[in-house]
């Protein structure tokens, strides 16, 4: 079966076909199908439901290149995840709000719905928690919404914590005071505040205390008021840890915890305070729990995989476990 798509402009086509036509191959690979270029239209051939779902893909791919988007591997993967679940249309989400742009002008925007659906609940809601695998953009999002807040003077100061739990004991080992001690474990705060606003405006606002980036041991007996503040890492705060920063906030103040649930280094004996949040805040008004996947992963692909394959393993043993217990 054939399908056709008209193209209206050159560039889109450029834009699609990506370089050396890596994105339509990948779409041909993908759906068995072969697309051609030929007379200002795309003409896809194979099975009748391959060339429908390739053409809904390469349609989606359309919408956005018409609004500006550049295409590469990672949008071609994940609109050919949306055009097999029947989701598609809603590609044109992903196009709309800029969040923030960054100190080289670059700007930054949800790559996927599962992301759109996180920056939404940190706008709206006072707090927001977002749990997912490594690489689906939850510290990176949270730190440009703070950013975005702070240059809107919607709050007068960004503080940015984690716990150094995986650190351990280790942390005697390692040469200088408390601070250089900790701030291997504070890295990726500091790389995406240093992407947002570039290493001088960064030491400027961090000297006059705009910005703040500290291990969560610092935030004991403080109130923070007109204030972002991010918890990174939360799979690895204690209970009593979780309620102590929660119980932080302030007036005028906006709080986004992110974290892995399958990435605990706690001890086995010690709940995870990020587990038992999501579990006791559930449904509390003013409060978003956004859980992305794998699907939300913009990282490199073997990222996704490598994320897919350990679930698909934890699952299959999980299952072997329930089966050799009824035995």
């Amino acid at each position: 079966m054939e399908q056709r798509i008209e193209i209206e402009r050159l560039e889109q086509a450029v834009n699609i076909f990506g370089s050396f036509d890596e994105n339509i191959r990948l779409i041909e690979t993908e759906f068995h199908v072969v697309v051609t270029n030929r007379d200002g239209e795309l003409r896809i051939n194979g099975e009748a439901e391959n060339a429908m779902l390739a053409a809904k893909a390469i349609n989606a791919l359309l919408t956005l290149s018409s609004r500006g988007e550049q295409i590469g591997e990672q949008t071609v993967r994940y609109v050919i995840g949306l055009a097999r679940s029947g989701q598609e249309d809603r590609v044109a989400e992903l196009t709309q709000d800029v969040i923030c742009i960054t100190a080289k002008g670059r700007p930054v925007k949800a790559k996927t719905i599962g992301q759109k659906r996180y920056v939404d609940s940190v706008t709206r809601n006072t707090v927001t928690i977002g749990v997912g695998p490594a690489g689906t953009g939850k510290t990176y999002l949270a730190v440009a919404a703070a950013v975005a807040a702070f240059r809107d003077k919607q709050i007068n100061r960004i503080i940015l914590t984690r716990p150094a739990v995986e650190a351990g004991e280790r942390l005697g080992f390692l040469p200088g005071d408390l601070q250089s001690k900790v701030d291997p474990y504070l890295r990726p705060l500091y790389d995406a505040l240093f992407d947002m606003l570039g290493a001088e405006t960064y030491q400027k606002y961090l000297e006059r205390g705009n910005i703040e980036v500290a291990p969560l041991a610092y935030m004991r007996g403080r109130t923070l008021d007109d204030s972002f503040i991010i918890l990174d890492e939360a799979q690895n705060t204690s209970r009593e840890q979780m309620k102590m920063f929660l119980t932080r906030m302030g007036f005028n103040s906006k709080v986004v915890i992110t974290g892995d649930v399958t990435q605990i280094d706690l001890p086995p004996d010690k709940t995870s305070g990020l587990k038992e949040a999501v579990r006791v805040l559930k449904g509390v008004e003013g409060i978003g729990i956004c859980e992305l996947t794998d699907q939300d992963v913009v990282r490199h692909v073997m990222v996704q995989r490598i994320i897919k394959a350990y679930d698909d393993y934890y699952r299959n043993s999980s299952a072997a476990g329930v089966k050799s217990k009824k035995k």
